[in-house]
């Protein structure tokens, strides 16, 4: 990942390209119908009732319906163990996990990212809330302070890796002590980016685009 070098102080001054593309964004839902199904997955209605039929992708019928509902955790299973691209389920509003126990960065990071990014914000102050919010809300991306107090960062960040119900997870250190190369070598280690603090709000637009472009 590119360096996103450190700054005195925030620029509130949004990424055109991400206030556009998220602004004509839908909701990524938890839940999908077998037409939605087959949108992502590029196949008839009819194949995807046949996946569910024969039980290779688990779902559940709506009661006194034949309708068929597909968790999105299921289908995501599903579409990685026959190989198909996840591109698809990127395509909703960018859910994004806070957390940091910083109050004034976080505020001014909740504040941008909602209001000019048109992102989807949620805020963990320690790693253990981190972990609760993480299973409730799903997000797209969670930069993650690698200085939290009640845990090591890099055990959250484990936990999100090996969470089934977490796969299009992407975690992004965030440090203000840590050198360059020591943040440049969490990539090696199971972060999809990184950014030294302090920054631009404009670089932590770009950060999560980056890790959002990679969905393997």
């Amino acid at each position: 990942m590119k360096n996103k070098g450190s700054n005195s102080e925030p620029d509130k001054r949004p990424a055109k390209r991400a206030g556009e593309n998220a602004m004509n964004a839908t909701k990524v839902k938890d839940v999908l119908t077998t037409g939605e199904v087959a949108k992502i997955c590029h196949v008839a209605p009819r194949t995807v009732s046949k996946w569910f039929d024969s039980g290779a992708l688990h779902g559940y019928r709506i009661p006194g319906s034949k309708d068929r509902r597909i968790p999105l955790n299921q289908l995501i299973r599903f579409m990685k163990h026959h190989g198909m691209p996840l591109n698809g389920l990127m395509s909703g509003s960018s859910r994004i996990l806070i957390v940091d126990d910083e109050h004034d960065i976080v505020e001014v990071l909740e504040k941008i990212l909602e209001d000019e990014a048109k992102y989807e914000v949620e805020i963990a102050r320690s790693g253990f809330s981190a972990g609760l919010s993480a299973e409730k809300f799903k997000p797209h991306v969670i930069l993650l302070e690698m200085h939290l107090k009640d845990i090591d960062a890099r055990e959250v960040a484990k936990a999100v890796k090996i969470n089934p119900d977490l796969q299009l997870t992407k975690v992004i250190a965030m440090s203000g002590k840590m050198t360059e190369d020591e943040l440049k070598a969490l990539t090696q280690g199971g972060f999809d980016g990184y950014l030294k603090k302090p920054f631009h709000v404009r670089q932590v637009i770009e950060a999560i685009e980056d890790a959002m472009a990679v969905v393997y």
